[in-house]
């Protein structure tokens, strides 16, 4: 009877193990992209400042348009890259990203933008 607890302790121990890795991974990896997805917030400020209905641009504002900028490329590149993966390849393509924009009901507000 204990030969087949410690094998079912070494197994549970196994998957909390497996479970950290992955865990430990992904934090990594958004770190990661968090590193590399830094938009210039002046280049941004100066964007929004294109607008003619606006005057002034909040340091707050600009950062909070930043991160909303940052967080929808990453969406939309993720999507683009399922669908890479769906048509088993490894490039991304831009007919993958028509493919997301016309399949996604999200992404309709870009329709014709990037013609």
């Amino acid at each position: 009877m204990a030969g087949v607890e410690e094998m079912e302790s070494q197994t549970d121990d196994k998957e909390n193990s497996s479970e950290k890795i992955v865990k430990t991974k992904e934090k990594n990896s958004y770190q990661d992209s968090e590193k590399l997805m830094k938009l210039p917030l002046s280049r941004i400020k100066s964007i929004m400042k294109s607008d003619p209905d606006v005057t002034l641009a909040s340091q707050e504002a600009v950062i909070t348009i930043a991160k909303a900028t940052e967080l929808f490329i990453w969406e939309l590149s993720k999507d683009a890259v399922h669908s890479t993966l769906q048509s088993k390849r490894k490039t991304l393509q831009r007919k993958d990203l028509d493919c997301i924009l016309d399949t996604r009901d999200c992404y309709l507000f870009l329709e014709g933008t990037l013609d």
